[in-house]
């Protein structure tokens, strides 16, 4: 506080100027996460990015500590909490590194199975490594790292907005107490830097949508993900534009309830209405990434559809029968201001692997007016309007076996 955030908090109130600039997490942290280790104290900032205004200074910051000193170990990789062990060496870090990818070899081959785009990320990459280390006796900070592995739920992701390491002598001879001494002499320079130090979001309009689709893509990755998960992410506008970008929509609806008005039937509740200029609106319904066995059933000539991918499509013809009653289509316009008469239908599904059989675009052109698309597709659809060829093809990391 002394030698640094009260300092800093002073040069942000005095020069307003710099609300916008200096990385709102300094200024105003949600959370502190301390690290104890035997040649570090490290220091985890989670917060806002960015401010819009100076807070009063009366917030509550959460506080949390793990105290690693006990025992000798990397505290780097523990702070991360990867398995970088499949890995070489250790790479010991400069004081400062921002923009860090760093995946295990078998996050990696995630990534690449999920198409996660390289292009797109501006960043140190970092491959086949056996984790990371921090010099001792240096001052190391970590702005923006992105660190990746995979387990049994799926791709692990641990992203590290902004971590210092403070170097430190630890004595354990003592009975009863541990000691240890550190110099902060170097936050009073920090103190007049950080506040001028923005921090790094992508400036280009193209890389900073390229970027939120891998932050989605990272989603997909989780085993673990609900259907629940994917429209919540999908409605935020983090991620609102993917929608807008691949259905051609002005407005897009988040789970609209939608009542009939002849008879006592449920409400339908499309996962989204996305509405297109010229005021109609179509329905996209999301289903899990991973599928749960063949997607595509029957012998040559006799394919069909699973029952699980005709259950869904199942879903999405109630909604199409909704619609074709006019007074649920002058409900829906009178209560949410669009027109969705005949709407076409999208069922987001799967993976391009889990339809690799050419036979599922015949049984899917049988369903008039209802498409199916992969999450790949979705992506891929989105990335294409950034790029004469999707992204992820247009680079590709060195192999990382040698």
């Amino acid at each position: 506080m002394e030698n640094y955030w009260a300092p800093m908090w002073r040069t942000v109130q005095a020069e307003p100027e710099l609300v916008g600039v200096v990385p709102g997490f300094l200024i105003q942290p949600e959370k502190l996460i301390y690290y104890i280790g035997r040649t570090h104290i490290g220091i985890e900032y989670v917060g806002p990015e960015r401010l819009t205004e100076m807070p009063t200074g009366k917030g509550v910051v959460t506080a949390q500590y793990f105290d690693y000193s006990l025992k000798e170990c990397n505290l780097l990789n523990e702070i991360i909490g990867l398995d970088f062990s499949d890995g070489t060496i250790a790479l010991p870090l400069p004081p400062l590194s921002e923009d860090l990818v760093l995946p295990t070899n078998a996050g990696f081959d995630e990534l690449e199975r999920l198409k996660w785009n390289w292009a797109a990320q501006e960043m140190a990459l970092g491959l086949n490594t056996g984790g990371l280390m921090a010099p001792e006796g240096q001052f190391t900070r970590i702005v923006n790292g992105r660190f990746f592995d995979v387990g049994e739920s799926g791709l692990k992701v641990r992203y590290i907005r902004w971590l210092d390491l403070i170097p430190c002598k630890y004595d354990g001879s003592g009975d009863e107490f541990d000691r240890f001494s550190m110099d902060l002499s170097i936050f009073s320079g920090l103190a007049k830097m950080d506040p001028r130090r923005p921090f790094p979001v992508p400036d280009d309009f193209r890389l900073d949508r390229l970027q939120r689709v891998n932050r989605f893509v990272e989603l997909l990755g989780d085993r673990s993900l609900t259907e629940p998960r994917i429209t919540s992410a999908l409605a935020d506008k983090k991620f609102e534009f993917i929608l807008r970008m691949r259905f051609s929509a002005t407005t897009v609806y988040p789970e609209l309830l939608c009542e009939w008005q002849g008879g006592k039937r449920k409400a339908i509740k499309p996962d989204f209405s996305v509405v297109g200029p010229d005021g109609f609106a179509d329905i996209v319904e999301f289903k899990l990434p991973e599928t749960a066995g063949v997607t595509v059933v029957g012998r040559d000539n006799r394919e069909a559809f699973s029952a699980q991918v005709n259950s869904y499509i199942a879903q999405t013809r109630v909604y199409l029968e909704h619609f074709d009653d006019p007074r649920n289509r002058e409900y829906v316009q009178k209560t949410y201001g669009f027109q969705a008469y005949k709407p076409r239908r999208f069922l987001v599904v799967g993976r391009r692997w889990h339809f690799s059989n050419s036979a599922w675009r015949a049984i899917a052109a049988d369903h008039h007016g209802l498409s199916i698309m992969t999450y790949d597709d979705l992506i891929d659809g989105v990335v294409a309007q950034f790029f004469a060829q999707p992204a992820h093809q247009r680079f590709k990391p060195t192999p990382r076996h040698k």
